[in-house]
């Protein structure tokens, strides 16, 4: 094998882990997708537009977190998914349960709720009044396609020398 062979060789397998670190999907492919993958598809789009130390955590005992990860501006990030059909809404106790862990427990700067489906007008009342980002299917789409914010570019950023 020549040299620039090895180049080549070592650009594809770079070019493949990039691929299977940042799943290329589109928005109408989140309905297909189980919660586990749902979970994926979020981490890659944290990852791709600019966040560090992207992880998925969700699971039993994961107290609400599916999604933690560090904002482009060096924020904690904490994100709750919810792969919701259109038939089910998050509701008010679903973001009551993850507003009790994001801040006390995983220590977030920002917290967002991402889900497939809607959000309960109770719901987005008691995430408005905790700081908690809500992202319904419409912005979750808007986020993949790239013509919306992320849930940490919605969030307000820190004050200076205001509270974190």
């Amino acid at each position: 094998m020549t040299a620039q062979e090895g180049v080549h060789e070592s650009e594809l397998t770079a070019e493949a882990e990039v691929e299977t670190e940042l799943p290329c999907f589109e928005a109408d492919d989140y309905m297909a997708m189980d919660a586990d993958a749902f979970e994926q598809a979020v981490a890659a789009l944290c990852a791709r537009d600019g966040c560090l130390d992207v992880e998925v955590v969700g699971g039993a005992g994961d107290l609400g977190a599916d999604v933690t990860a560090t904002t482009p501006d060096g924020r904690h990030l904490v994100i709750q998914c919810k792969r919701y059909g259109p038939v089910n809404k998050v509701g008010s106790q679903d973001v009551q349960r993850f507003g009790g862990t994001c801040f006390a427990v995983h220590d977030a700067s920002v917290a967002a709720v991402v889900t497939t489906g809607e959000f309960t007008q109770p719901a987005t009342e008691y995430a408005e009044q905790c700081g908690i980002q809500c992202f319904d299917h419409e912005a979750l789409v808007a986020w993949t396609e790239g013509t919306g914010p992320a849930p940490w570019e919605a969030a307000p950023a820190p004050v200076p020398g205001g509270p974190a």
